[in-house]
């Protein structure tokens, strides 16, 4: 059909500059439907990695050192204090003896210290994301 200008009222009906909402909203949706895409795979790839986080007990920043039963490091030969590990601990294994288990190779005494050592750690510290990512609930 026709009006008196001779255009056609279905052109009319899906003319863009009446409703420039429509363009503007349909833009955004593609544009949060690619982020999703984006954003899906990196979360994915993270918590991947904070569940075969490991801590080294002792990182190169300690040098020559061993640790107290209270987790503080001291020089080595200190009376008391325990010898570094010789490997790291996995998340599985330090959620373990974060809930009274001895840690893999280590008596009662030296794992307690190896737990103390691990809840002193701070940010920016080796081992501190792994052992946040144990400590905070999902």
């Amino acid at each position: 059909m026709t009006d008196n200008t001779g255009n056609n009222d279905v052109e009319n009906i899906e003319d863009d500059s009446l409703n420039p909402n429509r363009r503007r909203m349909l833009m955004m949706g593609a544009v949060a439907a690619s982020s999703v895409v984006t954003i899906r795979p990196a979360m994915a790839q993270s918590t991947a990695s904070v569940t075969n986080c490991t801590i080294q007990i002792f990182g190169n920043q300690t040098g020559h050192r061993s640790i107290l039963p209270d987790g503080s490091l001291v020089p080595h030969g200190t009376p008391g204090a325990f010898r570094p590990p010789a490997r790291r601990y996995t998340r599985d294994e330090i959620f373990f003896a974060l809930h009274g288990h001895d840690l893999p190779g280590s008596d009662y005494g030296a794992s307690r210290a190896y737990v103390n050592y691990i809840k002193n750690l701070r940010s920016g510290e080796p081992g501190f994301t792994c052992y946040t990512s144990i400590i905070t609930p999902r």
